[in-house]
């Protein structure tokens, strides 16, 4: 079945983090290009992050493009050609995760194929500030070349997501609308608090926005705080009727200096904090910073216990 008619049905396990697996398999993913560095020196291990979230229960898995724009291949000294390349491998070896997966076991599972914003490119930590400001036609220039690669390959659906400004966001959509008018896609904010985005803008006004462009089919948020997911995933309820997709961190807290993880602090855990989520409205959840298969796993056997 499609991911329309699978929304329909129940609740959604996404998948966590690509940069902490890839890290555990012995990648070093500190350098410019994050986790698309690993598409240059051992895809394989792309493959089997993909593969260990399926295995861990996820439906869907998000491919590993969030960091894979143009811009930053080019500046790390490769070719368009190979940029190009790169990105679309990125989706190839998703889709073959899935593929196998269902061979093996019989259970069709869906590829989200993603979109990170220019802040990300920036890596300087404006995705989570959203510092900076650029025009409908630089933002649709900087999204199109890995767009177009993405869906050349083919996904099930687009994630827009640790969107910091609903100006780029609507952009993206724009671009969508021209390249892909029959795509299904979830955008996924990222906050300041549980009521803005990270430059500011009410949450509430940017869920408006945007939840009534056809395209469409969730709205949530993801790399937050523990403590920000209920009250945000509540105001989204209160908003609009649209599935509500949220992937938190896994509790660890961020420095985008130093680009590392200090210890999560005391409090419920991710694990804990699932049922609260899904009781609060949302009915696709997974990780994002730090989190692991094991991460998803919980999300898995808590959704079980609702069948």
């Amino acid at each position: 079945m499609n991911l329309l008619t699978r929304l329909q049905q129940g609740p959604l396990v996404l998948d966590g983090a690509m940069s902490t697996p890839l890290e555990h398999y012995g990648l070093d993913t500190n350098n410019q290009l994050w986790t698309a560095m690993a598409l240059v020196k051992d895809p394989q291990k792309v493959y089997q992050v993909h593969l260990d979230y399926f295995n861990a229960g996820a439906d869907l898995v998000i491919t590993n493009t969030y960091q894979a724009n143009l811009p930053a291949f080019l500046t790390a000294g490769f070719t368009e050609t190979q940029a190009r390349q790169f990105i679309r491998h990125a989706v190839e070896l998703a889709n073959q995760a899935r593929d196998d997966y269902e061979v093996k076991t019989g259970k069709h599972n869906y590829v989200a194929g993603t979109i990170g914003p220019y802040g990300a490119y920036l890596a300087d930590g404006s995705e989570y500030t959203g510092n900076y400001e650029l025009s409908v036609d630089e933002y649709q220039a900087f999204h199109r070349p890995r767009l177009e690669e993405i869906l050349a390959a083919g996904i099930d659906v687009l994630a827009v997501e640790t969107q910091p400004k609903l100006t780029e966001t609507q952009a993206v959509l724009e671009l969508v609308h021209q390249l892909a008018p029959d795509l299904p896609v979830y955008v996924a904010f990222s906050l300041h608090d549980d009521h803005h985005l990270a430059d500011g803008t009410a949450l509430a006004t940017a869920v408006q926005a945007i939840a009534t462009d056809s395209q469409v089919v969730a709205v949530g948020f993801n790399c937050v705080a523990l403590d920000v997911v209920e009250p945000a995933i509540q105001l989204i309820h209160a908003t609009t009727d649209l599935p509500i997709i949220v992937y938190p961190n896994s509790g660890a807290t961020y420095d985008p200096t130093t680009k590392t993880w200090s210890d999560p602090a005391s409090g419920p855990t991710f694990k804990e904090l699932i049922p609260t989520w899904y009781h609060a409205g949302a009915t696709i959840i997974g990780g994002c910073c730090t989190t692991m298969p094991h991460d998803i796993e919980n999300v898995r056997a808590y959704f079980d216990t609702l069948e």
